[in-house]
């Protein structure tokens, strides 16, 4: 039996996201968010479909068809949701001897920190509604969320150990059961573990998604930090000096792509934001970059199409989402091809 864990960049059928409600924490900033969200769906539906989870189809579909959405690249199912993270309750889909199968693991809102007994059914109920068609969906006793874990295609997933070996995670086990656990069910044979890096703001201790990011061609793009009176300085120096000692599974360093450092980030009350162009989402011809309205942006978008020759660069404005301490990456998961019915 083969198992694989398709990266990113690869054909895919389309991108599930879970709209933003009034009983979420999105409340205070409910219009502006929405928006957001209308673009990044726009933007999906002009290559592939939109899987859209909402409280109420009818007024989501209001909203996409404003904007100009391809609405019949829309999929709408009422599905109550305590949130929008699709990225991490969705499901993580392999390749098992080359046919797809979704695993759907639990979330415990990173680690215990906020409810998700909704957000933990999504994929069920989806599977349930005829989502996937006949594709098999298999239940996972284990902790895992899709943010946490980058794969290049190939049997190498890049992960950090802050969130992989968090306590309130999978405390049952230890680091060789949860490296054995992702070789078994992902196919993970080459493990690569970041020990440094972390984003002020983060509540998902330490996603990769948000830090380094593998792309074509034995190549890693990450956050570097410039400014030595940043407190992220230090951390992200030795990350990066982590990612210089990477191996690929050949022997050979990897290519490196560091993107730009935007301006320190603030919400209302001071706290720092973990602003981040590392949570880009890659579709069918095209990358989808966050951005902030930042004298860095345009940088962002050119280095990220470095790793992505080909594809248009499309720049969202990720203000808002970055109020709720995530951004682009965080609310998508894509779905690869062979899984979503005609």
């Amino acid at each position: 039996m083969t198992l694989r864990l398709p990266a990113e960049w690869e054909e895919q059928d389309g991108v599930l996201l879970a709209w933003p409600h009034e009983e979420s924490d999105w409340l205070p900033w409910l219009p502006m968010v929405e928006i957001v969200f209308a673009q990044i769906i726009k933007e999906i539906t002009r290559f592939e479909t939109a899987l859209v989870v909402a409280a109420d189809a009818e007024r989501t579909a209001a909203i996409l068809t404003a904007v100009g959405a391809r609405m019949e690249r829309v999929r709408l199912f009422e599905i109550p949701s305590n949130d929008t993270w699709a990225r991490d309750f969705g499901p993580i889909t392999i390749k098992r001897d080359g046919a797809p199968v979704l695993l759907d693991y639990g979330f415990n809102g990173w680690g215990l920190k906020f409810a998700s007994d909704r957000d933990n059914l999504i994929t069920r109920r989806l599977f349930h509604d005829g989502a996937f068609g006949g594709i098999p969906l298999e239940t996972v006793g284990l902790i895992l969320e899709g943010g946490s874990i980058e794969s290049d295609g190939e049997g190498t997933v890049l992960t950090t150990a802050e969130c992989l070996l968090h306590p309130n995670r999978n405390p049952h086990l230890c680091r060789g059961e949860i490296e054995e656990a992702l070789r078994s069910r992902l196919g993970a044979g080459h493990l690569l573990w970041l020990e440094n890096g972390y984003l002020a703001g983060d509540d998902t201790d330490s996603h990769v998604d948000t830090l380094a990011r593998l792309a074509p061609d034995d190549t890693i793009v990450y956050v570097r930090c410039d400014d030595a009176a940043d407190e992220h300085y230090t951390p992200l120096f030795l990350m990066e000096k982590e990612l210089k000692s990477f191996r690929t599974r050949e022997g050979k360093p990897y290519r490196l792509i560091p993107l730009p450092w935007p301006r320190a980030c603030f919400d209302e009350e001071g706290t720092r934001l973990p602003a981040t162009y590392a949570n880009f989402l890659v579709i069918n011809g095209a990358v989808l970059v966050p951005t902030y309205d930042d004298p860095a942006d345009e940088a962002a978008l050119a280095t990220v199409g470095q790793a992505y020759p080909g594809r248009e660069i499309i720049g969202i404005d990720c203000r808002p989402l970055v109020l709720q301490h995530g951004s682009l990456h965080c609310v998508t998961m894509q779905i690869p091809k062979g899984v979503l019915t005609p």
